[in-house]
């Protein structure tokens, strides 16, 4: 269908040469897929971002390892169990994966990159990933997305998927993208697992920066409940598949593989907030009238965190102290507070350092009934802003929180 960015989906999902499988390996979950093989063809590019955890996850450092080393031929992503908090064992056990599928894929095990989501703390089982791995090499297909994008769900409700089409002078590139995520969001890097490839020939440092880029103000924008995982990855792969010259630096195919990479990320980052662990709410904090982009995220950041926010939203309840306590705690140095307006949608509730006049509370409550909207906050210094989506924080995220590993 035709997207509001001039940008066209693309259906059935597939990009020429990247073939994907998912099978049962019974890893956490029974009766599900659980396991993702995706296959690059030669001299494809890959770039990735991780996580800054700390304790980043044994996959994230093995993935890491493996990228500095070479081109990788495969991705290798299991749901149900994070193989974080392993210490040595851990690594030892992604590296046996990797060895695993570089016998089953005719390749090197440095070419493989490993990716795991689910429960911190407990040893991946190898042998039941390793069991599996033939009978998915032989079913891999181009048109696997959708099956990959369900077996690497953990407590999401739906499968997350996401496509673009773009013109290079005159050749049409193709962008697919899947990722998961429901809990645990917090951007540092980006909270979830999420994968790209596009069919167009990308130099690696080229496809590095688009990918950079696109994060930034998407992945890198969105926050459930404040968490940042041990896991997070996000992965953008170029084929080359499409004929043509590779993308050049700078000229207008890079610009607009760049947008294309960017509306599917934009789609799956919104995908993921609109699926939060018990949310019904999909809420746009949007800063305006900051002195800069940094002091304007530190206040959509304040606003999307806090616990009191959060559950008014849940309630639609229009207590926009809270809103208002969030902007004066956000550190902003010498905020004149009389020069702050805060907006739900287009309902004005705060201006010349309190409840604006016109404000009644049956407008504010119309809109925080709806769906989704808007919480706006011109700051009244500058020139620069930000954007962060969030969700509401519901009954539902305590009890599948609370129940998550019984």
């Amino acid at each position: 269908m035709p997207r509001q960015d001039g940008l066209t989906q693309v259906a059935p999902l597939r990009i020429a040469g990247v073939r994907l499988a998912a099978g049962a390996a019974g890893i956490r979950y029974q009766g599900r897929d659980d396991l993702v093989l995706l296959a690059l063809p030669a001299g494809a590019q890959t770039a990735a971002v991780f996580t800054t955890n700390a304790f980043c996850a044994a996959p994230v450092q093995i993935a890491r390892r493996h990228l500095a080393q070479t081109a990788p031929r495969w991705l290798l992503i299991n749901a149900g169990n994070a193989n974080a908090g392993t210490g040595d064992r851990g690594l030892a056990d992604a590296e046996m994966s990797c060895t695993a599928l570089a016998a089953a894929g005719d390749c090197a095990p440095e070419q493989v990159l490993p990716f795991s989501t689910g429960v911190i703390g407990e040893y991946l089982p190898v042998e039941r990933i390793a069991a599996a791995l033939p009978q998915l090499v032989t079913s891999l297909r181009e048109d696997g997305w959708e099956a990959a994008a369900r077996a690497i769900m953990t407590t999401d409700t739906r499968p997350k998927t996401a496509s673009a089409r773009c013109d290079l002078g005159g050749r049409e590139a193709t962008v697919v993208g899947m990722a998961k995520g429901a809990g645990m969001i917090r951007p540092d890097m980006a909270t979830m697992l999420a994968f790209l490839a596009t069919d167009a020939a990308v130099p690696r440092d080229l496809l590095a920066s688009i990918l950079r880029d696109a994060v930034a103000d998407t992945f890198n924008a969105i926050s459930i409940d404040g968490d940042t995982s041990t896991n997070d990855a996000c992965v953008l792969c170029a084929a080359g598949t499409l004929p043509g010259a590779p993308v050049a630096k700078g000229s207008p195919a890079a610009a607009a593989l760049g947008a294309a990479v960017h509306a599917v990320c934009d789609t799956l980052a919104t995908d993921i907030v609109s699926d939060g662990e018990g949310a019904s709410k999909l809420v746009s904090i949007e800063i305006t009238e900051a002195q800069s982009a940094t002091e304007a995220r530190a206040v959509a950041d304040t606003i999307a965190h806090s616990p009191l926010v959060k559950t008014a939203l849940f309630a639609a309840d229009p207590n926009w102290g809270r809103i208002l306590a969030a902007v004066g705690r956000a550190g902003v140095p010498g905020l004149d507070i009389e020069r702050v307006r805060i907006w739900l949608d287009d309902c004005l509730i705060v201006s010349g350092g309190g409840r604006d006049p016109a404000y009644t509370e049956s407008a504010g409550r119309a809109v925080m009934a709806r769906d989704a909207f808007r919480i706006g906050v011109a700051l009244g210094r500058g020139r620069d802003c930000a954007r962060v989506l969030t969700c509401d924080l519901s009954y539902d995220y305590v009890r599948i929180n609370a129940e998550y590993r019984t």
